[in-house]
C-alpha cells in the first residue's frame, strides 16, 4: 500500500502522507477506516516510528484523519476537504499540461498522455 521512493526528494513523511492523502481522496480508504498503528507501518516499512508519526500528524493537521486516544488513527471523510483537494490536483494538471505546451508538445501527446495513465490506472 506504502512504498518509499528513496530517489524521491521529498523527505520520507510526506511521501507516505501524500500516498495516504491519495488513497482516502480516491476512496480506496474508507470513514472511519484504521490505518496502520505507526510501529506496525514503520516496521513494515523498516523505518524510524518517529517519521511514521510525522506523516501522521501532517495529515490529522490536513484533515485526512483523526486520533482517537489508546485506539488508533482513523480517515476523516469530509466532502469538501475532497473537493479541495482535486481542484488541487486538477489545478497542478493543468500547470503541467500548460507547461507542455508551452514547450511544444502538441494537444494528441498531451491527451495520449492522459489515456496511459488512466488506463494503467482504471486496469
Amino acid at each position: 500500500m506504502i512504498l518509499i521512493d528513496y530517489s524521491d526528494k521529498r523527505p520520507i513523511y510526506e511521501q507516505i502522507a501524500a500516498r495516504f492523502e491519495a488513497l482516502i481522496v480516491s476512496g480506496v480508504m474508507e470513514a472511519d477506516e484504521k490505518l496502520p498503528s505507526v510501529r506496525t507501518l514503520a516496521v513494515e516499512l523498516s523505518i524510524n516510528p518517529n517519521t511514521i508519526q510525522r506523516a501522521y500528524m501532517e495529515l490529522e493537521k490536513d484533515g485526512f484523519i483523526y486520533t482517537v486516544k489508546g485506539k488508533g488513527n482513523f480517515v476523516k471523510r469530509d466532502e469538501e476537504l475532497m473537493g479541495r483537494q482535486k481542484e488541487k490536483l486538477l489545478k497542478g494538471l493543468e500547470e503541467q499540461a500548460f507547461a507542455c505546451v508551452q514547450q511544444g508538445v502538441k494537444k494528441q501527446e498531451i491527451l495520449n498522455c492522459i489515456e496511459k495513465v488512466t488506463g494503467e490506472v482504471m486496469a
